[in-house]
């Protein structure tokens, strides 16, 4: 028999990573995550990956994850990958409603998809872009999520941003950081336009679609707008997960540093 080689990855080693790389307890501390850059052996699955991070910032601290669900949207407006035309009514009337506590947010990964369900954890309203949030502001974080303009000034990023809280990229690039999203609803640059959302909710116990207005986004040049930071000296910690690189940076001066860029760069 072969024997498995590689190291295990466990919560203890993911822990002590996790302080090497500048975690620290009572920290506010939105995270992105892709599992699979771990490594092929940790021991728990995305279980451990969670439990070691709320070690890492203890019970005073805010652990949140984006639990987003774009796929309770129009069907007219899919593109990845678009479905028959023939289908919109059908799903239309049978898409299950947002359900905080049911719906899935397999987009996101298995690590924030586990998160969701672990007791004690509490997830924002939005049918879309929703947040779920454990520790002792999880309840605050989430709170007031308004429908319009979901990532915006009512959202769980304007209060990480009030709360001096930190982004972790876990595996993942800026192409995922969710807090440039509050940087271009603050900035002023060419092109920026709203769009009209549709998402299917329960009101008064009637499902039923609800229509609200966002931001069209983009997140094309949130790479090079990552890059530019850091080498402006902005404070990206660079470092190792177990086998993923990961990066750990304060969203206030992130997402102040977002609006500059953007007005400077976007046409």
């Amino acid at each position: 028999m072969e024997e498995i080689k590689g190291s295990l990855i466990t919560v203890d080693t993911l822990l002590q990573d996790l302080r090497k790389l500048g975690i620290e307890e009572g920290m506010t501390l939105l995270v992105h995550s892709s599992f699979k850059s771990l490594g092929q052996w940790v021991l728990g699955g995305p279980v451990s990956v969670i439990l070691a991070l709320e070690k890492a910032i203890g019970e005073n601290g805010t652990l949140v994850m984006p639990t987003h669900t774009p796929d309770l949207s129009d069907p007219s407006g899919w593109m990845n990958p678009p479905v028959s035309q023939a289908w919109w009514e059908t799903i239309r009337k049978e898409m299950p409603p947002y359900d905080k506590d049911l719906t899935p947010c397999e987009w996101m990964g298995v690590i924030p998809d586990t998160f969701r369900k672990q007791k004690g954890v509490v997830r924002s309203s939005h049918p879309q872009v929703s947040f779920a949030a454990w520790g002792a502001n999880a309840s605050d974080i989430v709170a007031g999520h308004e429908l319009d303009h979901g990532l915006g000034e009512r959202s769980p990023l304007a209060k990480i941003y009030d709360r001096c809280g930190w982004v972790l990229l876990l595996g993942v690039g800026h192409g995922s950081n969710t807090s440039l999203h509050l940087a271009e609803h603050r900035a002023s640059y060419a092109g920026k336009k709203e769009v009209e959302c549709k998402s299917p909710v329960t009101s008064d116990g009637i499902r039923q679609w609800i229509n609200y207005m966002d931001l069209d986004y983009e997140s094309a040049d949130f790479e090079r707008l990552g890059a530019d930071m850091e080498e402006s000296g902005g404070r990206i910690r660079r470092g190792k997960i177990a086998g993923a690189t990961a990066m750990l940076m304060p969203q206030r001066e992130l997402v102040d540093y977002g609006v500059q860029w953007l007005e400077q760069n976007r046409r």
